[in-house]
């Protein structure tokens, strides 16, 4: 990784010094400290007459306005220092801080009803954890191990789930999520339900440590 812990107190100061923008702090944060490649995101903006937002990209049919990655812009790799990130942010002003899913980890979203619950029992049963997120739109983002996508069907089955209802999907390669505190589709912030730290970050357990409960409680919130 890039940096330490007082490298990162540095950044920060450095930061302020330079003036030098809080999302390219943020996207160092997230390259040089947790270890995770970075992607410029679209942003939304409130539609005229207050209709449906419209987004940066300029596609008036957009469907997913401030929710996807810039296609012109490069990512900013894991390990990329504070330099590296101010410089890439300043050619996109404003843009979303995207993490591309399916490299460092993958992701169990569930409600953030059930997230938030789900989140305690584990906490509780002193079962691994990785960081979880949470959006504007009331969902809860697990961080896990990759190749929870593909497994994702096999588990549940194993697991005795396969015929519920579930209000759980699993995101894989290919996909994105927005990373806090970027705004998600003009809805607000996406914020820390439990932060990274050192431990989880580059390490997030596997899906089958977590599943069974956030399938258990998915399956109780939804009936």
């Amino acid at each position: 990784m890039g940096f330490t812990i007082g490298g990162i107190r540095d950044m920060r100061s450095g930061s302020r010094r330079r003036g030098r923008t809080s999302e390219s702090t943020t996207v160092a944060e997230y390259t040089g400290l947790w270890g995770w490649d970075v992607v410029p995101g679209a942003r939304a903006a409130r539609g005229s007459g207050g209709g449906r937002n419209e987004c940066s990209c300029g596609d008036r049919d957009c469907r997913s306005p401030g929710a996807h990655p810039l296609g012109f812009a490069p990512g900013v790799p894991a390990g990329a220092t504070l330099d590296a990130a101010a410089a890439a942010w300043e050619r996109v002003p404003g843009a979303a801080v995207l993490l591309p899913v399916g490299r460092s980890f993958d992701i169990l979203e569930v409600s953030e009803y059930a997230g938030g619950h789900a989140l305690v029992r584990l906490e509780r049963m002193g079962l691994p954890l990785g960081p979880v997120a949470a959006t504007p739109h009331g969902r809860a983002q697990f961080f896990v191990a990759p190749g929870a996508a593909a497994e994702l069907p096999e588990l549940l089955y194993r697991m005795g789930w396969d015929d519920a209802d579930l209000d759980l999907r699993c995101l894989g390669p290919g996909d994105h999520i927005t990373a806090p505190p970027s705004d998600l589709g003009g809805l607000g912030p996406v914020r820390w339900l439990r932060p990274p730290t050192l431990d989880t970050a580059g390490r997030p357990p596997h899906a089958r440590l977590v599943l069974g409960t956030l399938a258990y409680v998915s399956h109780r919130a939804g009936g």
